[in-house]
């Protein structure tokens, strides 16, 4: 029996961003198409020898996107959006970027007008990797508008790489997109006789095996989904190359049957997400069937007990051919941890990246083909590091556990009711009807990155930083006045990140300088590590709060990250439940909220824009979950009194199946990412009679493109279309860290006077 290595797909950044550098460089017209894909290819090409140097036996190809894997498998499909005015099978570059970014009357090589919205973004399963949702309307025509997949697998084999090409998968596709009019299943057909041309091309130039992922396998199916992926892989195998059909995110579970029957020759499965799935696959999967087992962690950082994953492989290696691979796509994982110089070395010991985890997979298989004694050095090292991380006094402290086992139920209510509440707060801020505010950050300018670098290198110190930071902060609060704006924020200059800010003032948490991980398209963040139990030495945000406040007369939200969305956007340790690391966060935030209102803060936001993409992929663990995320966040907000109105945001992320948990937060504000997808999402909020106010975007974020005053009202229109108008606030979709100042300003101007034209409306009815 042979057991081999593969890689489901690698980072797609660069080991120091140089995908993010590139496509900002173009996109700002300061390089050229041609540079662009050069500086692609390149990191493809060394992507592939990588991989191949650290002893992977099959190598991805058509892993990487310029944007985003699904966008891709959209323009290779031809589901172009008509507003986009490209005809079929013609859409280029420009096409995809307008489709990830949307468009302006000035966007290059697009004759578009004045513009049209991006498509829409969410969550990509349980992750805080961001797709754009593929859209599908009825008598649309789909034809193959992009050979990218097979130009990729010819490159990598240019340059003496047999790649296995990796493809989203049709169910996978058709289950993400939204139809307008239509179920976008009904486009099966077209979409299997596309596919089939694909991989039809793909074993002319050469390939043999293509992968094929669908990780809709790790969700509960309905029976039109089971139906497509019989019938899909029912066709599929038979077009000249093999098919390793992967599934990832979670165990096949009530899906096992059905994978293991299809026709296909090789099966990957997510062994991390769902350990106790083994033995059945054993029993089910036919031997004739090669078996991929997802043994290292794709999504974590964490270092592998090698030794206790050898006992488990090796009873099953004795008996048949095996591929080890990560549980899914290193996507999800900085790229190397040799480029932590500045990192703890006790920690440093603890973890693997990208790298790192290849390195651990040739091991295993080295020791499962040659024996243990073959690499006996690199077990111990990993022996030493697992025994390490357990008896570490870093790990645990007895203050925060017996903190935790002091908390009551008390501590997780609100002292009156909403109505109660917002009466009270009515009259402590005197706002007027559909009051205005922002998200929380404004533009970290070129400017203020290079305050901060310089600062962090040691060539502008604290003191002339802090000036800096102070100016940015007064100019800030200045223009919101000038702008008309009713609640102002500070602008968040002094944060590099709404989640790492926060963890490197909390115990427990530590941060990497080359750790990024892909959030979309050039957007990356750098997850920090939690790895022992949290508290908060000290205040965080008051003194940044205060000095806001003392600029100006209007008030000021103080601005915090929730427990949830620290959680959920940290790489987090699993030698405990995730649920009782929340809670330890949940404590040090109520500490700065309760803080800020002693400060004399009347309003404090609290985000929580993880809460929904946490949510387990099998409904029978929803309530679970939310019960800790929703007390976890009524721990960190309830400490205040009934005249302190807490906000909180989320975005990107379907919310109509958990509105009674978003009730059950019990706050005042909440806003929402609504823009691109027309205020569809309050629906479910009028349905389930909400009864707090909203703040439904008017602007998008994450889109170059200016919206005019009249596109803002006829959004808020529709807000009302579902909800009184004396429940909405007027916002942007999300923070404005990203966005340059003449957008934001435009937009600004424009939002404030959307909402003068609204009261203007609602005092000539009144």
């Amino acid at each position: 029996m042979t057991v081999t290595v593969a890689t489901l797909g690698f980072p797609r950044i660069g080991p120091r961003r140089e995908l993010k550098f590139a496509l900002e460089k173009f996109w700002s017209g300061k390089s050229s198409e041609e540079e662009l894909l050069e500086a692609a290819a390149g990191l493809r090409a060394a992507a592939w020898a990588r991989q191949s140097a650290l002893g992977a036996d099959w190598l991805p190809s058509n892993d990487f996107s310029l944007y985003d894997h699904v966008l891709d498998t959209s323009l290779m499909l031809g589901a172009v959006p008509e507003r986009y005015g490209v005809a079929p099978g013609t859409a280029d570059l420009g096409t995809y970027f307008a489709m990830a970014r949307g468009t302006t009357g000035e966007t290059p090589g697009c004759a578009h007008g004045h513009g049209h919205t991006a498509q829409e973004m969410t969550k990509w399963f349980d992750t805080n990797y961001h797709y754009m949702v593929p859209e599908l309307v009825a008598g649309q025509k789909l034809s193959l508008s992009s050979a990218k997949v097979v130009d990729e697998y010819r490159e990598a084999r240019a340059l003496g790489y047999d790649t296995r090409p990796v493809l989203l998968g049709p169910i996978t596709w058709l289950s993400l997109a939204k139809g307008r009019g239509v179920d976008p299943f009904d486009f099966l057909d077209d979409v299997l006789g596309l596919y089939s041309a694909l991989l039809t091309q793909l074993a002319h130039a050469g390939a043999e095996w293509v992968q094929i992922d669908e990780p809709v396998l790790a969700l509960d199916l309905s029976d039109r989904q089971r139906s497509a992926i019989t019938r899909a892989y029912a066709k599929l195998p038979r077009l000249g190359v093999k098919i390793m059909l992967a599934t990832y995110f979670g165990g096949l579970e009530n899906n096992l049957p059905l994978a293991a029957n299809l026709p296909v020759a090789g099966l990957h499965v997510d062994l991390v997400r769902g350990p106790d799935q083994l033995d059945k696959l054993l029993v089910a999967v036919p031997r004739g069937m090669l078996l991929s087992l997802g043994v290292i962690d794709g999504r974590n950082i964490w270092r592998a007990d090698l030794e206790a994953l050898l006992d488990r492989l090796e009873p099953v290696a004795a008996t048949r051919d095996l591929v080890l691979a990560p549980s899914c796509s290193l996507l999800h994982v900085p790229v190397d941890l040799a480029l932590e110089s500045k990192l703890d070395a006790e920690i440093t010991q603890w973890l693997a990246f990208a790298v790192q985890k290849i390195d651990e997979l040739a091991t295993l298989r080295d020791a499962l083909n040659h024996g243990r004694h073959s690499v006996a050095a690199k077990l111990r090292a990993s022996a030493v590091a697992a025994a390490a991380r357990k008896i570490s006094p870093r790990i645990h402290d007895p203050l925060v556990q017996a903190r935790i086992a002091s908390v009551t139920p008390a501590m997780r209510e609100r002292n009156s009711p909403y109505a109660e509440r917002a009466k009270l707060q009515a009259e402590v801020l005197g706002l007027p009807p559909f009051p205005t505010t922002t998200i929380g950050s404004f533009p970290q300018t070129a400017e203020v990155r290079h305050a901060r670098a310089e600062h962090n290198r040691g060539n502008l110190d604290d003191a002339a930083y802090q000036q800096f930071l102070r100016e940015e902060t007064e100019r800030a609060i200045r223009w919101q006045e000038e702008a008309g704006l009713d609640m102002l924020v500070h602008g968040e200059f002094e944060r590099n990140d709404m989640v790492q800010y926060f963890g490197e003032q909390l115990a427990g948490f530590a941060f990497t300088v080359n750790g990024w991980v892909q959030s979309y398209g050039s957007r990356c963040v750098r997850p920090p590590i939690l790895y022992g139990d949290v508290s908060r030495p000290a205040p965080m945000t008051v003194e940044w709060w205060r000095y806001a406040q003392s600029l100006t007369d209007r008030p000021v939200k103080g601005m915090l990250t929730g427990p949830v969305t620290i959680l959920n956007w940290s790489f987090v340790r699993d030698d405990q439940p995730r649920s009782a690391s929340c809670r330890q966060i949940a404590l040090a935030i109520r500490d700065e909220v309760t803080d800020l209102e002693k400060a004399g803060c009347k309003a404090i936001q609290i985000d929580e824009a993880a809460l929904r993409e946490g949510l387990p992929l099998r409904k029978r663990d929803w309530q679970a979950y939310l019960d800790w995320a929703v007390d976890a966040f009524r721990l960190a907000a309830s400490g205040v009194g009934d005249a302190t109105q807490i906000h909180t945001h989320m975005c990107y992320s379907e919310f109509n199946d958990i509105l009674p948990a978003i009730g059950a937060m019990d706050t005042d504000v909440i806003s929402i990412e609504t823009a691109r997808s027309q205020m569809e999402l309050l629906q479910g909020f009028a349905a389930y009679r909400y009864p707090s106010a909203i703040g439904p975007g008017v602007y998008d974020i994450h889109a170059p493109r200016v919206p005019s005053v009249e596109e803002m009202v006829a959004l808020m229109q529709l807000a009302q279309a579902h909800l009184a108008p004396e429940q909405l606030w007027v916002n942007p979709d999300c923070g404005l860290k990203t966005r340059r100042w003449g957008e934001v300003k435009a937009a600004i101007h424009a939002m404030v006077a959307a909402a003068r034209e609204l009261r203007g409306c609602v005092a000539e009815t009144a």
